[in-house]
């Protein structure tokens, strides 16, 4: 039986459904303008899987690019049908990983300190981002963080949603509307890919994927979601499978390599996201741009105040990086911030590897120490 409280649909899950557009515009730009995805396969299947995780999980739960992948694609002017073949190659391997328990031994062989290392990692990454976009007008950047921190908690007035609607009035003063086609109606094309693209793109930016999934948008947001939700936990084979199933079907109705993400889930919660009533409604949003703002949806991103996102962004990041603070031995703490160091120096798979053997040796030597008093 479902309980009517798992799906509430008010103006604080709306804010909340709006939490990570800081994660996905820039990388929806670039898809769409560099990849030349088409907009409304990418919407609609993004908005499909919003609401099907929502009516799953009863969570918010947010659906986000592929990070490594996403960059690669639009670093390396990927054509649609490689950026189909990446998504089917990750369905694929998440499956498995659910299958055979894979993804389970290493949620339970990650210590505690290391995912709060990855957070902070997340939320340093965010807090970078953000500034680079707030640098784009410092002042509209500022007044929407103090908007965002007044109005955070109103549920007459969430920050969020007064920060959209101030975004489209300043994209309406400057006159950019006009440059914004007419709706028009746009269904998802039907699409594929060859073969061989699948393990090309493994090679290109697959393979170096999937520590970051794993991290990221695995254990980090199954462990999240423990924090936020504590009488309600979704396991990491479920997120797994999850994250494999889209992934094999998106590819064939214009659909890009989705996974979940710790920071996305940060950022909707920390806008007002409770129940999964906030994925419904960004899904519902999505469908409806997708089907009848396609052929201008891009412009409308790109002409969006990027210090607006900026300053939410900047918010999110920093309540991530607040997880850590429940970290206090020293033997905890080194691990994180070896986790923390060698993924900023690196990159997050090396400093999930990192954070692990350092704790590893910190126990060694610990029983090590006790074994030698007795």
């Amino acid at each position: 039986m479902v309980n009517i409280r798992s799906f509430e649909f008010s103006r604080r899950e709306l804010a909340g459904s709006m939490g990570d557009l800081g994660i996905l515009i820039p990388f929806a730009i670039g898809y769409m303008t560099v990849c030349g995805l088409n907009p409304a396969g990418f919407l609609v299947m993004m908005g499909i899987a919003n609401i099907a995780t929502g009516i799953i999980y009863r969570l918010p739960m947010p659906i986000e690019p592929m990070k490594v992948l996403a960059v690669a694609a639009i670093a390396q002017h990927w054509s649609p049908s490689m950026v189909y073949a990446s998504a089917f190659s990750m369905g694929i391997i998440w499956i498995i990983f659910a299958v055979t328990g894979i993804v389970g031994w290493l949620a339970r062989v990650t210590p505690h300190s290391v995912i709060r290392g990855i957070q902070a990692t997340l939320g340093i990454l965010l807090i970078i981002e953000a500034v680079k976009m707030l640098s784009t007008g410092w002042i509209l950047g500022i007044i929407s963080a103090i908007i965002a921190l007044f109005f955070r908690n109103s549920r007459q007035a969430p920050a969020a949603v007064i920060l959209m609607a101030l975004g489209i009035v300043i994209v309406f003063i400057k006159g950019q509307f006009i440059t914004i086609a007419e709706p028009n109606l746009s269904l998802p094309p039907i699409t594929g890919f060859r073969p061989g693209e699948i393990w090309q793109t493994l090679l290109l930016a697959g393979f170096a994927q999937i520590p970051l999934t794993v991290t990221n948008a695995t254990i980090a947001t199954s462990s999240l979601i423990r924090t936020y939700w504590p009488d309600k936990s979704v396991s990491v084979k479920r997120l797994s499978i999850n994250q494999g199933i889209m992934n094999m079907i998106v590819p064939f109705f214009g659909g890009m390599p989705m996974c979940h993400g710790a920071g996305g889930l940060a950022g909707q919660y920390y806008f007002g996201a409770r129940t999964g009533g906030t994925n419904i409604i960004e899904g519902i949003i999505e469908i409806c741009l997708g089907l009848f703002m396609g052929a201008s949806v891009a412009g409308l991103f790109s002409v969006f105040p990027m210090a607006i996102i900026g300053a939410m962004m900047l918010l999110v990041g920093v309540e991530m990086t607040k997880f850590a603070k429940d970290i206090r031995p020293l033997s905890q703490l080194i691990p994180l911030l070896t986790t923390l160091s060698v993924s900023l120096l690196t990159n997050m798979a090396y400093g999930f590897l990192a954070g692990i053997l350092v704790s590893g040796l910190f126990d060694y030597f610990l029983k090590k120490r006790v074994a030698d008093i007795r």
